[in-house]
């Protein structure tokens, strides 16, 4: 199996929480989302603000690692106020995030990626987890660690 890039869309405040315990999760804890990654993939964060649904607009790459080995698990991490109260049950995957990336913000590397080579490319993110070109990951990548 080749390996295969991935973008996951989430804020930085939850993107910074899985760096730091070492794990992705993509589309609200869908199983599906994190099934499509394997072990040796590698996955940037793409945060366009500091919180979910409020803070401030950043429009940055937030985090890089390689999908670890190990299947998908699911973790029971409390109440869910968008399911009305109910327990939210995210899966995730392992992951080794490289600590030295940076923040970068996607308007210094626009006119470089694939991603954002089309109109209204911006309506793609939405999706919460798409594939990235290996020359886009490349982009990304030495941005954020300088080589």
């Amino acid at each position: 199996m080749s390996t295969r890039y991935w973008l996951g869309v989430v804020s930085r405040d939850h993107v910074r929480r899985g760096v730091e315990l070492g794990f992705a999760q993509a589309n609200h804890g869908k199983r599906a989302a994190v099934e499509r990654m394997h072990a040796g993939d590698g996955l940037v964060y793409y945060s366009p603000r500091t919180g979910m649904r409020e803070g401030e607009p950043i429009k940055a790459f937030t985090a890089l690692g390689t999908i670890a080995e190990g299947p998908a698990w699911q973790v029971e991490a409390g109440p869910d106020s968008a399911a009305g109260g109910g327990c939210f049950r995210p899966w995730r995957r392992a992951v080794d995030y490289d600590r030295t990336a940076r923040q970068t913000s996607i308007d210094t590397l626009r006119g470089e990626l694939d991603l954002t080579s089309v109109p209204n490319w911006g309506i793609v993110l939405r999706r919460g987890l798409i594939e990235l070109t290996a020359h886009d990951f490349a982009v990304i990548s030495r941005a954020m660690v300088g080589r």
